[in-house]
């Protein structure tokens, strides 16, 4: 079953790897992460504003922790941040988010990403994972919230890596695998609402599209320029993009690869 209007995306596409970034971009959670994290920070280290100091947008959770601890003085090099520390704050953070889940008022879907989602299901050749910085756990309580964790088969996560790019280029990595295919032959597309998602997906020369429906700016986002920039994942232009073969100058070119029957989601 194939979206009217489009060939069949086997017949037209290099294998696709779609990596959605989470906390404004799938999903607001109306601060849960952040009061959690302040929480965590309250309880061990008497300092609820231990990341008042600088912005956690992009940031993934391990380096969030990291400046934290540098910033309150654990230690006054952000690279000597001892991990056992960071792991303390971490378990703690995850501890609290669940409650903080629950509380969050405002928690929502964003708008056109469970269409964007169903859509992408219904293609071969197309791997949809997540791209985040939060601790795999983490992003797990989230999305379950939101009734999207199943969604995504596989990803990368701030506990793979600090460094951003690094855990994009993993989940490239594990999507294109999915597809029995080397990530050179991939269409890789980090879709995020932070400059960061944008200069990870290009540190790794992927595709990105950014989406304004998180804390950042517009403008911040256009300076940072990805290959598309949207308002909203539900507006045309979005979906229309990612399923267009040319898609800018690293888009997808037709080619004989065939990818396997798309595997089942999570089990």
């Amino acid at each position: 079953m194939n979206r009217p209007g489009y060939a069949p995306l086997r017949m037209l596409f290099r294998p696709t790897v779609i990596l959605f970034d989470l906390d404004g971009t799938l999903v607001a959670t109306s601060g849960a992460g952040r009061m959690a994290i302040d929480r965590a920070f309250e309880e061990l280290h008497g300092r609820a504003d231990a990341c008042a100091a600088f912005s956690l947008a992009g940031m993934t959770d391990r380096a969030i922790i990291r400046r934290a601890l540098a910033g309150i003085g654990h230690v006054t090099d952000e690279t000597k941040v001892d991990d056992k520390a960071i792991d303390a704050v971490l378990a703690r953070y995850l501890e609290r988010l669940d409650g903080e889940l629950k509380r969050a008022k405002g928690f929502r879907v964003l708008d056109g990403v469970v269409a964007l989602l169903d859509l992408m299901e219904r293609f071969d050749g197309i791997a949809v994972g997540l791209g985040t910085g939060n601790v795999r756990a983490g992003a797990q309580r989230k999305l379950e919230r939101a009734s999207l964790w199943r969604r995504f088969s596989f990803g990368g996560f701030g506990d793979d890596h600090e460094s951003r790019p690094e855990l994009i280029r993993l989940a490239a990595e594990r999507g294109a695998s999915q597809m029995r295919a080397p990530v050179s032959v991939c269409r890789v597309v980090v879709i995020g609402d932070t400059a960061l998602d944008v200069a990870a997906a290009r540190a790794n020369n992927f595709q990105a599209l950014a989406v304004a429906s998180g804390p950042v700016p517009r403008a911040d986002l256009e300076a940072a320029a990805p290959d598309l920039l949207v308002d909203s994942l539900a507006e045309p232009k979005a979906t229309d993009w990612l399923l267009d073969g040319r898609g800018g100058p690293r888009g997808a070119r037709a080619t004989s690869y065939r990818p396997p029957p798309k595997a089942s989601r999570r089990q």
